[in-house]
């Protein structure tokens, strides 16, 4: 079926349903709702058989729907209307929320319905981030692929919105939830707060008072200190800043100044002089950070237990011959401080006896790379980006360099950019099915995080070189099948823990660890050209990015931490217009059956030979045995870190430099010249 997506940004839900119809053997493109005629030209230019929204924040043009069969993906149940519905199911505890397929009319959330799907909320308050990518997501995907199979059906019609029984208790019409809806005393429970600051994280976040200062509040976990006045700081730790409440205390990992324009770290926020004096949030020079000056900092090592619940980013443990190296930084996004942190804490576990290392990223993401924010809001916005992308290629090195246990990545939640990048130097990589990775970059940076060695090891240098020419998502399933990653675990989080426990378990064999970690340093030990020379031609590519600015990364960086209204959509979403003459099966009556007549072969992206990649068939362990042999060489553009995942990131244009192979080091081709510092 020919089928276009309207969207206001091309996030990680769109992405998915882009992907698993796709794969399915539909003929899908993206829209972005740029503005209302962009939108109806597009459309009437593609004539899809069906419009499907699984993300859309603005109202569908009247000219569309009329003529277009168009089905809106409503994060609520049915009975349920209005732009807040996660908001308010997680601010009054809501036991149960939904999903609704339905059809677009004059009276936005209003048409008659295709699909509906219901399902428990969690009982402890969950980020609306994290509710949106996990059981929302999964709920839509069901209801997508109803909508699918109905549209095939010429019978079916959708039923009136108010025929429809009521399932959930609460659903019904509800406005925008404001400021006021939100607000929160510090004297309040711990749990009220974490609640009202959950509901909003993402966007817009709380608004409250620090220190004497305006911010808006995001990032909320509960703390074990008592007995302090509410509303008083009583620590800090990577980033984030305890204060008590009522009765206990909550962690505050990002803050946004009443006058900001993005969230940052809320010690770097609250750390800053020009904070709170008129300016946009940026990081003027510190004033010695005198709303911390008496605030304690508490440091929690990797490895320390805790009697309850605490702030903490990454963590360690071990179970016998297995290492777990977990960390979880918010939005993905990964600074220079986090990385020397990840780094310590991976050779802590690998210093350990211990057989298998497992790096696992949190359920919501990953990583996406290094921090745009604290990058902008740096008063050296370059050397903050040097800084940051030399210290994520540190933790790269050592999973590539660990022969002291056979490393497990795990990608329970999806990635972009260097964030992709960085687990591919393990041994083996697993991923959580239904999550997207996105291994290329696209922010105006050559990109580094030592790709131009472990991707071409992975797939080959011609389907490395198309993944970062293309610049399209992945699914995991398409992930496997490439080489990317090896192998896919259960989509439900728990079950995908003791998946990856199973795997972990099985790798942990003492032969079979013995004789991976011996192949593995056979193989480091036989390369011709040092790891240091893929190292220093990024770098020096990324140099003229972040000092030159030869590719706009500055404006590009600027446009998405700012979350630029996209003016176009990329050319690579776009659907192929329909061919003169085969106009038959769209833009028919609203009813009418679709038709569809392409195989998914068609759309997939190409299988490559095995003297590319390895085969997909083979396990893991077999090719590590073996020796991968592909040798590949730098190429081409750059994107980093995500902030919020429900942004579409800028397309800025770089140069590619082709993959190749490399025999000896004369062989390497030159670096592209740069731009010089002045320009």
């Amino acid at each position: 079926m020919r089928v276009l997506l309207l969207v206001s940004a091309f996030n990680g839900l769109s992405q998915r349903v882009w992907c698993a119809l796709r794969e399915a053997g539909h003929d899908v493109g993206v829209q972005l709702a740029t503005n209302p005629r962009d939108m109806i030209d597009a459309v009437h230019a593609a004539e899809p058989e069906l419009i499907l929204c699984p993300f859309l924040k603005d109202r569908v043009p009247a000219e569309i729907w009329q003529h277009f069969r168009t089905v809106i993906i409503h994060p609520g149940p049915a009975g349920d209307r209005g732009p807040s519905s996660l908001d308010w199911a997680i601010t009054e505890a809501a036991s149960s929320w939904g999903v609704t397929a339905l059809q677009a009319v004059e009276q936005m959330d209003a048409g008659p319905i295709w699909a509906t799907r219901t399902f428990p909320m969690p009982l402890t308050a969950p980020r609306k981030s994290s509710l949106y990518n996990g059981p929302v997501a999964d709920a839509a995907m069901e209801c997508v692929f109803e909508v699918l199979a109905k549209a095939a059906d010429p019978g079916f019609e959708p039923t009136p919105a108010t025929e429809m029984t009521i399932e959930v208790r609460g659903a019904r019409p509800r406005p925008a939830m404001k400021q006021a809806d939100r607000a929160f005393e510090w004297s309040a429970p711990t749990d009220h707060i974490v609640r009202r600051v959950r509901a909003a994280d993402g966007a817009p976040g709380v608004r409250t008072q620090l220190a004497d200062l305006e911010v808006f509040a995001y990032d909320a976990h509960p703390g074990l200190a008592r007995g302090a006045r509410p509303g008083a700081l009583l620590a800090r730790r990577q980033g984030a800043v305890l204060v008590a409440t009522g009765d206990g205390s909550v962690w505050l990992g990002h803050l946004r100044a009443a006058d900001g324009v993005f969230k940052l770290p809320a010690t770097s926020l609250l750390g800053s002089r020009s904070v709170g004096s008129g300016g946009s949030g940026s990081l003027g020079p510190r004033s010695g950070g005198s709303r911390l000056r008496d605030v304690p900092n508490s440091p929690l090592p990797a490895g320390t237990d805790t009697e309850g619940p605490s702030y903490r980013q990454i963590r360690y443990r071990r179970t016998g011959a297995v290492g777990w190296l977990a960390f979880d930084f918010y939005n993905g996004a990964m600074s220079a401080g986090h990385c020397r942190r990840l780094l310590a804490a991976f050779q802590h576990a690998a210093g350990q006896d211990t057989r298998v290392l497992v790096l696992r990223g949190g359920t919501d993401v990953f990583s996406n790379g290094i921090h745009l924010n604290a990058i902008e809001a740096a008063t050296d916005s370059a050397g903050s980006a040097w800084a940051n992308i030399k210290a994520i290629n540190n933790i790269c090195r050592e999973l590539i360099t660990c022969t002291r246990q056979v490393v497990i990545s795990a990608y329970a939640g999806s990635a972009g950019a260097g964030g992709v990048m960085l687990g591919l130097g393990a041994d083996i990589v697993a991923a959580r099915d239904g999550i997207v990775l996105n291994p290329y970059y696209d922010m105006g940076l050559y990109g580094s995080e030592l790709h131009t060695f472990t991707l071409p090891r992975r797939v080959g240098a011609t389907t490395a070189q198309r993944l970062i020419d293309d610049k399209l998502p992945v699914s995991a399933q398409q992930a496997r099948s490439l080489g990317l990653v090896d192998e896919v675990g259960p989509r439900h989080p728990e079950a995908f823990a003791e998946w990856l426990t199973a795997l972990a378990m099985r790798h942990a064999d003492a032969r079979d660890a013995r004789h991976l970690q011996t192949a593995k340093a056979r193989r480091l030990a036989g390369e011709r050209v040092p790891l240091d020379v893929y190292e220093i031609r990024e770098l020096a590519e990324m140099s003229s990015d972040m000092y030159g600015d030869r590719s706009g990364f500055a404006a590009a960086r600027r446009a998405f931490v700012t979350k630029a209204r996209a003016v176009g959509t990329p050319a690579q979403l776009r659907i192929a217009d329909r061919p003169v003459g085969d106009r038959s099966a769209a833009g028919r009556p609203v009813g009418d059956s679709p038709v569809g007549d392409r195989s998914a072969a068609d759309r997939l992206v190409a299988p490559h030979s095995a003297a590319e990649r390895p085969a997909a068939d083979t396990p893991a362990a077999d090719r590590l045995r073996d020796g991968d042999s592909a040798r590949a060489t730098p190429y081409v553009a750059g994107f980093a870190d995500a902030g919020d995942l429900d942004r579409t990131l800028p397309g800025v244009a770089v140069q590619p430099a082709a993959f190749s192979e490399v025999a000896e080091l004369s062989e390497v081709p030159a670096v592209r010249p740069a731009v010089p510092i002045s320009a």
